[in-house]
């Protein structure tokens, strides 16, 4: 009976072991995860940027939004506008599936609406801030979704919706970005 007690604890610390080592490695490799440098984020040409972001949406929206480009740090408004629509390039860890989460090749052009720029927005923009201070993706995500539990970032507001329509923006090798127009839904 003592033997069978002795072996049932001796298998269960090896599974122990044996989770807590795979947990290890997979920690450590994310920890491993390197950005490319800033500089190969970012775009050369400020208007190619402007003009790469308006593409997302019908011209009669993005000749109106605001359109946000990628500084040095962070989103910066490029283009002030007057209709509560904002236009941006997403980079690989707003816009990109996991495999591709940190290429710097990364450019898919989104406008999104009034409602998506209070709420879906603001995690892009936390997002960015977090990866540009040199976070990992588990750390990102990690932060992100406690500033939801603790209602620093909204919830999704009802109506929120972003256009995605740009036929010349590059969503990563996993997932190319779609070759038709199309139009996301959050809030609903």
């Amino acid at each position: 009976m003592r033997k069978n007690k002795t072996r049932a604890i001796v298998i269960k610390c090896f599974v122990l072991l044996v989770v807590l080592g795979t947990a290890y490695q997979a920690m450590a490799q994310d920890a491993k995860t390197t950005y490319p440098k800033l500089d190969q984020y970012l775009m050369a040409d400020r208007d190619a940027e402007i003009a790469l972001a308006r593409s997302a949406a019908p011209e009669s929206i993005s000749r109106a939004a605001d359109v946000l480009i990628l500084g040095r740090h962070g989103f910066e408004t490029a283009v002030k506008g007057k209709n509560g629509f904002v236009c941006i390039v997403g980079r690989s860890w707003t816009s990109a599936a996991d495999a591709d989460f940190s290429d710097s090749k990364v450019r898919v052009p989104m406008c999104v609406n009034a409602a998506a720029a209070r709420s879906y927005f603001l995690r892009i923009t936390r997002i960015t801030d977090l990866i540009l201070a040199g976070r990992t993706k588990a750390q990102m995500e990690e932060t992100v979704l406690a500033a939801i539990e603790k209602k620093e970032l909204p919830p999704m507001e009802a109506g929120a919706m972003c256009y995605m329509m740009g036929k010349e923006g590059y969503g990563g090798d996993s997932t190319p970005l779609a070759s038709s127009p199309h139009v996301l839904l959050f809030g609903y």
